[in-house]
């Protein structure tokens, strides 16, 4: 298993004290990364009674033994649940291991270093993969970047990352290829990318996992939604168990059994 990367960090050097405290008490990024850290591990949704220990792996998994490759930012990582996210749910539940290249703050669009689509690239391409599995990042809707045009081939864009991860990886390493989208929260910009999303799976032949047009799993009771959400975008250990895994499960075995 890979070490995921926790945060994409330009250079602190030359901030204030209060822009360190800030990076780190809200971001968990610099020296100060701690006090978001702590914080995160005592929301009840990251008690110990959620742990993925408690986990029951699957009878007869389709991926047992088969080894998988997520994709991601700050969701893909864990940023909010100690690490523990869409991966470990899947290695624990399916008996699958596991390569997560997951580094908070980063995007689809290929804006620099730690973008998708550079990361993607710079992955050993002699490790054999049986699935890819990639996130739709919130921090494309977040930064406002272009949604782009299908067939465009600019990886500056969302649907042309999108194009060229599916491409990259098909060539490479000849894998089924799937994206996950987070679940519904009020951005428009995040919204159109789902669709836009949606309609390249069609075009070009990979699967979605899609956690936001269902009504039914995005009405929950407000209590359960504090308890399996640190904050609109970001599940706690409780929300990835007991609410996105499962569902995400759902919809694999559908994928996985066509």
């Amino acid at each position: 298993m890979k070490k995921a990367i926790p945060i994409a960090l330009g250079t602190v050097a030359g901030l204030t004290a209060a822009q360190l405290y800030i990076l780190g008490a809200k971001g968990g990024i610099g020296p100060l990364g701690f006090i978001h850290d702590n914080k995160i591990a005592k929301h009840p949704g990251n008690k110990e009674t959620y742990g993925f220990n408690k986990i029951t792996p699957l009878e007869n998994s389709p991926l047992k033994g088969k080894r998988i490759l997520v994709l991601g930012s700050s969701v893909a990582y864990g940023a909010a649940s100690n690490q523990w996210a869409i991966a470990e749910y899947l290695r624990k539940r399916f008996g699958c291991e596991y390569t997560k290249e997951a580094v908070s703050g980063t995007t689809l669009c290929d804006k620099g270093a730690k973008s998708y689509v550079s990361r993607l690239k710079k992955l050993d391409t002699s490790v054999k993969y049986d699935l890819f599995i990639c996130q739709l990042s919130t921090n494309d809707a977040r930064r406002k970047l272009p949604l782009g045009e299908i067939g465009c081939g600019d990886t500056k864009t969302v649907t042309g990352a999108i194009e060229f991860i599916v491409d990259y990886v098909k060539k490479t390493w000849g894998c089924p290829v799937l994206f996950f989208t987070g679940s519904r929260y009020q951005n428009a910009t995040y919204a159109a990318m789902v669709e836009r999303l949606v309609e390249l799976s069609r075009l070009h032949g990979f699967g979605v996992l899609d956690l936001w047009h269902s009504d039914s799993f995005n009405t929950i009771p407000e209590e359960r939604r504090k308890l399996y959400m640190n904050d609109p975008i970001h599940p706690t250990k409780a929300g990835y168990r007991e609410w996105w895994g499962p569902e995400l499960e759902k919809q694999l075995l559908v994928y996985l059994r066509k």
